[in-house]
């Protein structure tokens, strides 16, 4: 029997050694994971693809919480029912589950209890995010990147366009995208409008 840890970060901005030395400490031997939301589909998750290709009946997996594996409903229970059938063990940091110790039935009412917290869980992150957003735009404050020309590039592309110019050509001009250029261009006829 050979104990796995799995860890996962949402972002790269997160870090690991946290969740890599609990699982250190709770005896894992080999140790994967994953720079990746927790609603990513699994074959987005390279590590934990090579953990379960190297992973045989009586293994044991190792987590810091069940929403390391998924934040999905449907993914966690579709995983841990995939897990269970090959013969291998789940085991959480937080001693929300341990299947070396329970039957299937309740593992599989465990997960489904957990599976859906963490969906709603994730529902209400998506909600206050999306609040703070809103608070954030009615205060002015803008999100994406920032812009890379100036009031006076957008002048010049409208009189070029103003004069018959096509984007390509104007692009070509003034060292910038197509793309940019036809952004720029309709945000400007949105504005006078």
């Amino acid at each position: 029997m050979t104990v796995f840890g799995l860890w996962r970060c949402s972002t790269d901005l997160q870090d690991q050694e946290r969740q890599v030395l609990a699982l250190k400490e709770a005896g894992a031997e080999k140790i994967y994971g994953d720079f990746i939301t927790g609603v990513s589909d699994f074959s987005e998750r390279p590590e934990l693809t090579k953990c379960l290709e190297e992973m045989k009946s009586g293994d044991v997996i190792l987590i810091s919480e069940l929403s390391r594996l998924s934040r999905s409903f449907l993914g966690m229970v579709n995983e841990v029912s995939k897990l269970i059938e090959r013969g291998i063990h789940i085991k959480t940091l937080d001693k929300r589950l341990d299947t070396t110790a329970m039957p299937k039935e309740i593992t599989m009412l465990i997960v489904s209890i957990l599976g859906y917290a963490a969906s709603q869980e994730l529902e209400q992150i998506k909600s206050r995010t999306a609040e703070g957003r809103a608070v954030a735009k009615n205060r002015g404050v803008k999100f994406g990147a920032k812009r890379k020309y100036n009031q006076h590039q957008i002048q010049e592309i409208m009189n070029k366009r103003n004069e018959g110019q096509g984007y390509g050509t104007i692009a070509r001009a003034l060292g910038m995208s197509r793309a940019t250029i036809q952004t720029i261009v309709r945000r400007e006829l949105e504005v006078a409008a």
